[in-house]
């Protein structure tokens, strides 16, 4: 089994670098998905509500034999269920869906500015966190002045900020705006959905470590200090992308693929992504 390194979140909390994503894996399919992400070693599972596919996850994981503590488990709120009162109606669907009494990780999923829910959403999370439904609580897909807002009027600082971040779309000022306020980075999307691996200088680098393109960049990313969370269901692509510690990148080629930064986004713009259904 790969020995994965974990991170140490701001509240003392570990959580496994690399991670399963189980985005767009259709409910018949995810169960399967995730038992075969378990058995490759993942110890990391990321779903949301919008996902549709919490049950399956919950049942792989219940299936597995694998002692609940040693499996991170994370689900996002939809943002349709934005809001106080919603949000913790929310989360009991998602906890009942995934058959946990405990979930690892909760996000906001979006900011879904428009609104104006995501601050009282935050204060419900934390409501959550504090009677112990959740060991830790985060956001997705924010921006500085949405971290800035929670950061002055909640009370607790979100422990992770799950973002689109791959080598052509690395959003530099973000990460270390959060990082520099206790907030780990995660990264989705983290092989740019593919097109950042058809360059000439990951590809290069791959050959000199006889490993894949994804396995490179996905290396840079632990090499960042970000959590990543890949996502595949194909059998080979998940063992794959979780075969990546038996390999270090030098300075010089972290520095070459920073350099192919080309604010090449492929997700939504989080100023203004205003989707009920995510």
């Amino acid at each position: 089994m790969p020995n994965v390194p974990s991170i140490v979140l701001n509240n003392s909390v570990e959580i496994p670098q690399l991670g399963f994503g189980v985005y767009q894996i259709e409910p018949d399919k995810v169960r399967s998905a995730t038992e075969r992400a378990l058995n490759a070693g993942y110890r990391h599972i990321d779903t949301a509500a919008a996902y549709a596919n919490e049950a399956g996850v919950g049942e792989a994981v219940r299936n597995s034999g694998i002692p609940r503590d040693e499996i991170f488990i994370t689900t996002k709120l939809r943002n349709a269920d934005q809001g106080y009162e919603s949000t913790l109606r929310s989360f009991e669907r998602s906890s009942h869906e995934l058959g946990l009494e405990v979930i690892d990780l909760y996000l906001i999923h979006w900011p879904y500015p428009r609104h104006n829910l995501f601050v009282g959403s935050w204060k419900a999370l934390e409501k959550l966190y504090a009677d112990g439904a959740v060991r830790a609580i985060g956001v997705s897909n924010f921006l500085q002045p949405h971290l800035e807002r929670i950061l002055t009027e909640g009370d607790i600082i979100p422990a992770v900020n799950q973002i689109e971040l791959h080598p052509t779309f690395q959003q530099t000022e973000l990460t270390e705006y959060s990082v520099a306020h206790g907030i780990a980075v995660e990264s989705y999307s983290p092989l740019g959905q593919g097109q950042d691996l058809s360059g000439t200088v990951v590809k290069e680098i791959a050959a000199a470590h006889g490993k894949s393109p994804a396995q490179v960049v996905l290396r840079w990313h632990l090499q960042r200090g970000f959590i990543v969370i890949p996502k595949s269901i194909s059998a080979q692509r998940v063992q794959e992308n979780i075969d990546v510690f038996d390999f270090s990148l030098s300075q010089d080629e972290v520095a070459l693929i920073n350099g192919l930064e080309s604010g090449l986004r492929t997700s939504g713009d989080p100023a203004t992504f205003d989707f009920p259904q995510i």
